[in-house]
């Protein structure tokens, strides 16, 4: 199993906190945004990782990270030239990949939820998770049965079928890269990943999993916020 860390895009949602450097290196409480994936992957025991990252940030992203020693992990760096949406990992990602199977991870996704046992059983097809959500038309909606076989994925529907988010988090054999090259450019000009997902769900090889732990989408000011108040009240619970 190898891990991806898509860290790439512009965040202009969060400027001007992101006009010189990139939302996965702003501070979530006591350590970069960037850090907290990591380790959900390596907590799971994923070694070998790729950060994909946009070009203006590259060096940041390397003097930070280095080679992933800090963290008893080997990190290699990926360039996204332009922002082309989460299948776009499985792409640049071909070669890493190879003939293994993947765990992506959003670079802005900050979970507080162990995610060995799934990651470490996973044997084919692929794996999805859900949390339920308030405002679930604000995210990839989710609708499965009481056996957790997925029946629809739908981005940002008017109408959801689910309070479930699917959260940016996946686990897929090595048919992502092939599964990502077939899918074309949504309305918004980018590779959606329900598009991805889906073509697991045809094969009849996709399963959902309910998440009980927090999950914070720090793409915006007041979700950033939430995720910095969660991990400092933990932190001081802790000590």
């Amino acid at each position: 199993m190898k891990g991806i860390i898509l860290a790439g895009g512009r965040a202009t949602r969060l400027r001007p906190l992101t006009k010189i450097t990139s939302k996965q290196l702003l501070p979530v409480y006591d350590k970069p945004m960037i850090y907290y994936p990591i380790e959900t992957l390596t907590t799971a025991g994923i070694k070998d990782i790729l950060i994909i990252v946009a070009p203006e940030y590259a060096g940041q992203f390397l003097n930070l990270l280095g080679t992933g020693s800090e963290f008893g992990a080997k990190f290699t760096y990926e360039i996204q030239e332009e922002p082309r949406g989460l299948p776009d990992a499985f792409i640049l990602g071909e070669q890493f990949i190879g003939n293994d199977a993947v765990t992506l991870i959003l670079g802005d996704n900050i979970f507080d939820h162990n995610f060995s046992e799934s990651i470490q059983n996973f044997q084919k097809g692929g794996s999805v998770f859900a949390k339920e959500v308030p405002d679930p038309e604000r995210y990839g909606v989710i609708d499965f049965d009481e056996k957790n076989n997925v029946m629809s994925i739908v981005e940002k529907p008017e109408n959801p079928k689910s309070n479930f988010a699917m959260v940016g988090i996946y686990i897929l054999d090595n048919r992502a890269t092939a599964f990502a090259k077939n899918i074309s450019p949504s309305e918004r000009g980018e590779l959606e990943i329900p598009d991805v997902i889906n073509q697991y769900k045809d094969c009849g090889e996709l399963k959902v999993k309910v998440i009980d732990g927090s999950w914070h989408d720090a793409g915006t000011f007041d979700s950033l916020l939430e995720a910095n108040n969660y991990w400092a009240q933990k932190n001081k619970k802790i000590k």
